[in-house]
C-alpha cells in the first residue's frame, strides 16, 4: 500500500455481502455531505457494488463542493452530483427526492471558537433534512463522542450506555441524533444512527498519526492510552448496508473494529516495521473514549481488513512518504475541545 491508486482501488472493492444487499436496497441513493474524508471512497465502493450487482440505480452526491476538481472526479467516476448549501433552504427543498439516504454532512474540526456554526451544522441542519426526507430511508453518520469515557476493562460503551458527551463537538453530535430521532417518531421515517469511531485511510487516522510520530521521533502522549480503529472500507461497507437495517423509531448502531487498541503497543509495532524506537510521554489513563460494536459485527459480520493489516499498510505508506490529508483526528483530546 504505497500510492493513492493502490489506496483507492482497495477503498472500493465490494464484498459479496455488500453487492447481495445492493440487489436489495429499493431504489436510488443519495450521500448528503459527499465532499467530506469518508464520502468519495463510499461512493466508488457503492458504484461497484451496483454493478457487480447487475442493477439499475443512481448515486446522486451532495456537497458545497469545496475542494478543487473533486465534483469533476466524482462526475467522470459515474457520480450525479449536485453542488448545494444544505443550509440553504431554498437549495435543500429543491433537491431530488431519493427513497435512500446517506446522510454525512456535520461540522468537527474549528468547533471551539465558532460553535454556533457547528451547532447549526450538527443539530439544526438535521431537522431541515428529516422533514424533506421524511418518506425515505436515511442513515445518519454520528460520532462515538456521544458516549461518556468508560473504564478500559469495561470494553466500550455498549448502544445501551445513556450518552454523556464531553465538550460542544460531541454535544451537537447527541443534539444531531435526538432531532433525526424525534423526526423518526413523528413522520414514521426508518432511520438508523451510524456512531462511528475511528475509520482508518493511509491518509488520515489514528494508526497514521502513531506511525508518523514514531517515523519523526515525536514523543506519543500516552494520557488516552486506547482507541478503536476500523478499516475505511469495512465503514464505508456497513454504512451502506445499513439502509436495510433502518427502523422507526430510529435504530442505533455503534460501527467499529473488534479490538480495545493499545496506543502504546500500536507504536510499538510501528517501531518494529520502521526501524524506531517510540518515544512515549505520560502513562495511561483509567479510561478513554471506546466503543462496543458487537451488535453490528453481529448483524453484518466482523471487519474484512485486520488491525495488524491496517498496521502494515500504515507503515508502509509512511515510509513511502505518501500523501496525507492534513486532517488529525485529535484522538488524543480528553476535553472535548476540536
Amino acid at each position: 500500500m504505497r500510492t493513492i491508486e493502490e489506496l483507492e482501488a482497495k477503498l472500493a472493492e465490494p464484498s459479496e455481502a455488500l453487492i447481495r444487499d445492493v440487489k436489495e436496497i429499493q431504489g436510488d441513493i443519495l450521500l448528503l455531505g459527499i465532499g467530506g474524508k469518508m464520502g468519495p471512497s463510499l461512493a466508488r465502493l457503492l458504484l461497484n457494488a451496483i454493478r457487480d450487482a447487475g442493477v439499475d440505480k443512481r448515486v446522486i452526491g451532495v456537497s458545497r463542493f469545496s475542494e478543487p476538481g473533486l465534483q469533476a472526479q466524482l462526475e467522470a467516476d459515474g457520480v450525479e452530483t449536485i453542488a448545494c448549501d444544505l443550509l440553504n433552504e431554498e437549495a435543500l427543498h429543491a433537491l431530488p427526492e431519493v427513497p435512500n439516504v446517506i446522510y454525512m454532512a456535520g461540522n468537527k474540526f474549528g468547533t471551539t471558537g465558532n460553535e454556533s456554526f457547528t451547532w447549526a451544522m450538527n443539530a439544526y441542519l438535521p431537522g431541515r433534512v428529516a422533514e424533506k426526507y421524511r418518506d425515505s430511508r436515511i442513515v445518519v453518520f454520528s460520532s462515538g463522542n456521544v458516549y461518556p469515557f468508560t473504564p478500559v476493562g469495561y470494553g466500550g460503551a455498549t448502544e445501551a450506555v445513556s450518552p454523556s458527551p464531553v465538550g460542544e463537538y460531541g454535544q451537537s453530535c447527541l443534539g444531531r441524533e435526538r432531532i433525526f430521532e424525534h423526526f423518526s417518531k413523528r413522520n414514521g421515517t426508518p432511520m438508523l444512527i451510524y456512531r462511528l469511531n475511528y475509520a482508518i485511510d493511509m491518509r488520515y487516522g489514528v494508526l497514521l498519526e502513531l506511525a508518523r510520530s514514531v517515523k519523526a521521533g515525536k514523543p506519543i502522549n500516552l494520557t488516552m492510552g486506547y482507541a478503536n480503529v476500523i478499516w475505511q472500507g469495512d465503514a464505508n461497507e456497513i454504512a451502506i448496508r445499513s439502509l436495510l437495517a433502518c427502523e422507526s423509531p430510529a435504530a442505533f448502531m455503534n460501527v467499529t473494529g473488534p479490538e480495545t487498541v493499545s496506543v502504546r503497543w500500536a507504536a510499538e509495532e510501528f517501531g518494529k516495521r520502521l526501524g524506531v524506537e517510540p518515544i512515549f510521554e505520560g502513562t495511561e489513563s483509567s479510561d478513554a473514549l471506546l466503543n462496543n460494536a458487537a451488535r453490528c459485527q453481529q448483524r453484518f459480520g466482523y471487519p474484512r481488513v485486520s488491525l495488524l493489516q491496517m498496521i502494515d499498510w500504515a507503515a508502509e505508506w509512511v515510509e513511502a512518504d505518501g500523501p496525507t490529508l492534513a486532517k488529525p483526528t485529535h484522538f488524543q483530546e480528553r476535553k472535548g475541545k476540536f
